[in-house]
């Protein structure tokens, strides 16, 4: 129900586990019953069990049988030990929640995992007035490089002259990179990442150009290149001049903060410009009207749409436009005249002065306000949620009347982290709930709410230890520990409660519960845990997602597993004491 690209990773997930939930809740209510009876038949006395016809796998399942029994006598002499000495373990489950928000805390923050998606892309920008052929060495230039010192990886480049991310003109471009495909690029030394670096020492030894070769984002429509996306905004009327010295102020200190990498301003340089200024009374003291003077000067400098004509069988437009040696220069002005109302013709020059300034060709406002682009990226080992935090406190530097927005991926990352709290908040009550309703009861839920943490300490430990931001992959694995950890509780606790309503004691059935169904925890784990090992050392397209889900709901699994089953005897123990009412046995009713 979130809203934003956010919500739409969350419907995914919750769609595909929803289907597969109720597709196994059929399976188990129709099939399983049938299969049931059809495979567990009484056996005769000769009958001999099909994986111990073979001797092999005779001498195996006997082995393995052994070993479990005696691990399983084991943990429950394990958890006899802890439920006689109940406070020393209530203090280490103290120490590992701590632990778990402490970690949790220091995680770095993201929004999306860089991916390779087998292409890259570099953005050219030249001094302002630059011509276009300069702009097209450059292009051949960076081009050359990638086909000639990366043969292994680059598969083909496309140069694209006038244009780039910043805006249009003979002073901008970019190029397209074609990596050869994931299979033929199994080192690290061939992954964009690695590409991208080799290339940024070698392009910016070029001169008289800013080149800047990025990753494109995870999510192409939210960006052209990976990391952040921030706005400058002038919120104070304060003027572009000063907007300007803000953002070269600005420029100056990412640059040399070591957490920044590949600072740039996104946009159009401030050039030189020619402005022609009318004067529009003595225009109509010579009879020459505004539209007129406006038309004359746009189809000549300009270009104007005539009609369509017929060639070849193809329709084909007609435009006008001065000559190209008659509207190069400003001087060629006066060799247009306008038509007044009498007939005759007036050069434009009586009419009209023009000169030069300095200003932006493109002028942007972002909210209302007029505004400055830079992108950038975290640098090695710092993530983007880090990167825009230090992007924060340089912009809290700046004169007053400055202010900042975040925008495409940046935007939607601000957003995700805002609603975690609230998604966490709200898985946790929906288990509560249906817990509750399970048992008719309030208190037995806390017993398995408080085995929660002990998920939680394994997926941030593994997502750390593997140096995975808390992004929207991390948190989506966090909910399936949740609920993994749920139902080894539930085994447990299910079982012992029954144990207790038919008249056992307490302990007694407490032990019970974790000797009989310790090798459903476990098997149904191993198995989930091998379903999800693929994601964790997956690589190729798409592997940044499935490396952080996977790591993060691998890791839960395992403390879920092998740490939470001795404290979820522990809490159903204390919880039954202090909440749980006496019940006298069957016999004594």
């Amino acid at each position: 129900f979130f809203g934003g690209s956010t919500g739409i990773i969350y419907r995914q997930f919750s769609i595909t586990i929803i289907s597969s939930m109720i597709l196994s809740v059929l399976v188990a209510l129709i099939l399983t019953p049938v299969l049931c009876a059809n495979l567990l038949k009484p056996e005769a006395p000769d009958h001999e069990a099909a994986e111990t016809r073979f001797r092999p796998l005779r001498s195996f399942f006997r082995w393995f049988n052994r070993l479990f029994n005696r691990v399983r006598d084991g943990y429950r002499s394990a958890v006899a030990h802890i439920l006689g000495f109940k406070l020393p373990y209530v203090a280490v489950f103290v120490l590992i929640v701590a632990l778990t928000g402490f970690f949790f805390m220091r995680m770095p923050t993201g929004y999306l995992p860089d991916e390779d998606q087998g292409a890259l892309l570099t953005i050219v920008q030249l001094p302002p007035g630059s011509t276009q052929e300069q702009t097209v060495e450059v292009l051949e230039k960076i081009r050359d490089h990638f086909l000639n010192n990366e043969k292994e990886t680059v598969q083909e480049c496309l140069t694209v002259a006038g244009v780039s991310s910043a805006g249009g003109g003979q002073d901008q471009g970019m190029v397209y990179i074609k990596l050869k495909d994931w299979d033929l690029r199994n080192s690290p030394e061939l992954k964009a990442e690695a590409i991208v670096g080799r290339a940024i020492p070698v392009l910016a030894a070029i001169r008289n150009a800013r080149i800047y070769p990025v990753i494109p984002p995870a999510v192409v429509e939210l960006g052209m290149a990976r990391g952040f996306d921030f706005m400058l905004q002038d919120r104070a009327g304060l003027g572009h001049e000063k907007l300007m010295q803000a953002r070269l102020q600005l420029m100056g200190m990412a640059m040399q903060d070591p957490r920044l990498a590949s600072v740039r301003p996104n946009g159009m340089e401030d050039t030189a410009q020619h402005k022609i200024d009318i004067d529009w009374d003595k225009a109509g003291a010579m009879g020459v009207s505004v539209s007129e003077v406006q038309n004359a000067i746009s189809v000549a400098f300009g270009s104007a749409y005539v009609n369509d004509f017929i060639q070849g069988g193809r329709v084909k437009r007609v435009y006008v436009q001065a000559d190209a040696p008659f509207r190069m220069l400003p001087e060629h002005l006066d060799h247009f005249y306008v038509r007044n109302r009498t007939g005759g013709m007036v050069p434009i020059s009586a009419l009209a002065t023009s000169h030069w300034y300095y200003d932006s060709p493109l002028l942007e406002r972002f909210n209302g306000f007029p505004s400055l682009n830079f992108q950038g990226e975290p640098a090695p080992g710092r993530s983007s949620g880090e990167a825009m935090k230090v992007m924060e406190e340089l912009a809290s530097r700046l004169p007053q009347g400055f202010g900042h927005e975040w925008t495409g991926l940046s935007y939607q990352e601000r957003i995700s982290s805002q609603q975690t709290v609230m998604l966490y908040a709200f898985s946790v009550l929906a288990i509560f709930l249906v817990l509750a309703a399970l048992y008719e009861s309030w208190s037995i839920p806390v017993t398995i709410l408080l085995t929660l943490p002990l998920g939680v300490i394994g997926g941030v430990l593994a997502s750390t230890l593997r140096g995975l931001p808390n992004d929207v992959y991390f948190q989506i694995g966090l909910l399936t520990v949740l609920g993994l950890t749920t139902k080894n509780a539930i085994l447990i606790v299910q079982f012992a409660k029954v144990r207790v309503e038919n008249g056992m004691g307490l302990i007694e059935a407490t032990l019970e519960g974790v000797r009989l169904r310790l090798r459903p925890i476990v098997m149904t784990s191993l198995a989930f845990g091998f379903g999800v090992l693929p994601l964790a050392i997956s690589s190729g397209a798409g592997a940044g997602a499935q490396k952080a889900l996977g790591t993060s709901v691998l890791g839960g699994m395992i403390t879920a597993t092998f740490l939470a089953i001795f404290f979820i005897p522990l809490f159903f123990v204390i919880v039954s004491q202090l909440f749980g009412r006496k019940k006298r046995a069957p016999h004594e009713a």
